[in-house]
């Protein structure tokens, strides 16, 4: 028998003694930081940038040290730094830090040029690998909304821009479907229902909101076209969501706001281009009509959505 069956047959008394001290399992450190247990590996073992105490059996144990410490690195990522030139920035005094270029435009270039070409598998490695290092905030503010602004400005008029766009939205529907069924089947709870409200057949960012809430270890469920009118109460009364994101890159009837929210007794919100295209509007419905929000893009809805208390 080798050494390491003898050791997955022992109880790690190590782990236990750590626990009852005070030290974080992975899972724990995930819940707190809003990391997941994969990128903080990734962390570890790529760039050196948490250590973690480990177990004999190599557990990995986290310190509130530790949790302050990923707590700098969202930080810096939030202020747009690539993964790979954190660590020095986490010992500089915070005056002195530098302000070095980021890489995300290299990691955009990579996709556009795959989607292109109709190349799946590479853009398929290239977003595992950055999904892999990056949170789900990150990856958003600074690859996914740029990436998705870059593409709308390089198929205005180009030929075959609607052969990238079905190509890339058919991938990205499949890739963020995938890992929001993933992360519901490990969550419980009433979830936050997600409607496409325009008449387009796929809105990215709505896709985006889902990945944002879902990272959140908030469950959610995805309608990807329009509900009608007198069918959402129908909806809500099934699901019992702890809130409803209409989401619509298009003009919207307001005119018809209070007779399609009637009955929803969950926080609403409204978000996407249609915010500005409508804000006078809206902004005076929001006030006639209770529990009903705001949000121009799917970062404002997540933080929206948080400051409701609505992922705890």
């Amino acid at each position: 028998m080798n050494d390491d069956l003898i050791m997955s047959n022992t109880p790690d008394t190590d782990y236990s003694q750590a626990l009852a001290e005070g030290w974080l399992p992975i899972r724990e450190v995930s819940r707190i930081t809003g990391v997941n247990a994969v990128t903080l590996r990734a962390w570890e073992r790529r760039y050196g940038l948490i250590v973690p105490h480990r177990t004999a059996k190599g557990h990995r144990l986290f310190s509130t040290e530790h949790i302050q410490r990923i707590q700098q690195i969202l930080l810096w990522l939030n202020r747009g730094v690539s993964v790979s030139q954190i660590k020095p920035l986490l010992n500089a005094p915070a005056a002195l830090a530098p302000a070095p270029d980021s890489d995300w435009q290299a990691w955009r270039q990579t996709m556009i040029e795959a989607i292109s070409e109709l190349a799946e598998r590479r853009l398929d490695d290239c977003f595992n690998q950055a999904m892999s290092l990056y949170p789900a905030r990150p990856l958003c503010e600074q690859l996914l909304l740029p990436l998705l602004n870059e593409l709308e400005q390089r198929w205005q008029g180009q030929f075959g821009a609607q052969l990238e766009r079905v190509f890339f939205h058919s991938w990205l529907r499949s890739k963020l479907g995938a890992r929001i069924y993933h992360n519901n089947r490990s969550l419980k709870g009433a979830p936050v229902l997600l409607i496409n409200h325009s008449d387009l057949p796929f809105e990215p960012q709505l896709w985006l909101t889902a990945l944002l809430i879902s990272s959140s270890h908030c469950p959610v469920e995805v309608f990807d076209a329009p509900v009608p009118g007198g069918e959402l109460g129908l909806a809500v009364e099934h699901l019992q969501p702890r809130a409803v994101v209409l989401y619509s890159s298009k003009t919207l009837n307001t005119q018809q706001l209070p007779r399609l929210l009637q009955g929803i007794d969950c926080p609403t919100l409204i978000a996407g281009p249609t915010v500005c295209i409508h804000f006078d509007q809206l902004s005076v419905t929001t006030t006639e009509i209770a529990g009903l929000y705001l949000a121009h893009d799917p970062v404002e809805a997540h933080q929206r959505l948080s400051q409701l208390g609505l992922y705890r």
